[in-house]
């Protein structure tokens, strides 16, 4: 249904088509430019060569074209974190599902990770159905400034025995 790859330059006509619209709407709030998708892909491409790795970003795509991005980052030596934004007008297809089921089995596999948690606005619970498909159990909220003042996210987390996913039990 999706595949994921790495990022080139010349996907940055694709991203700023991804960062606007109502995609933004719980992020910046502010389309990115042509340039800041340049700068966006170079710190993939760069972080993607550090070793040890501590971020890895991906294109989702579906049919060969550049509807999202999605990130593993490593927080501590057990513990990640994943993002993910699809343009709009592939909303609800699930994608994003899809895309996190695969980014989950690189942290518990390749990354070594043991936890990953995730956080999605509050005004957005299509990305809390999203987790929660792939597995990850809400957990409480965090709080993340705002140009009005905190806002409390949804948290939630997902665990590996080393053996399988497991939902965390709270």
């Amino acid at each position: 249904m999706v595949t994921l790859r790495a990022l080139a330059l010349d996907d940055a006509p694709a991203l700023t088509r991804i960062y606007s619209g109502a995609s933004i709407r719980h992020t910046t709030g502010k389309p990115l430019t042509l340039d800041q998708a340049h700068d966006k892909i170079r710190i993939a491409l760069a972080r993607a060569a550090e070793s040890p790795r501590a971020q890895w970003s991906w294109g989702i795509l579906h049919e060969n074209d550049l509807i999202g991005l999605i990130s593993l980052r490593r927080r501590t030596p057990t513990m990640g974190t994943i993002s993910y934004i699809l343009r709009e007008d592939s909303w609800g297809n699930g994608y994003a599902t899809h895309a996190a089921h695969q980014v989950v089995t690189v942290a518990f596999t390749t990354a070594g990770l043991n936890r990953l948690e995730a956080m999605h606005h509050p005004d957005n619970p299509a990305s809390g159905r999203v987790l929660t498909k792939v597995g990850f159990t809400r957990v409480g909220t965090a709080d993340r400034d705002s140009e009005t003042g905190p806002v409390p996210y949804e948290l939630y987390a997902l665990e590996s025995d080393g053996n399988g996913i497991l939902p965390i039990d709270r």
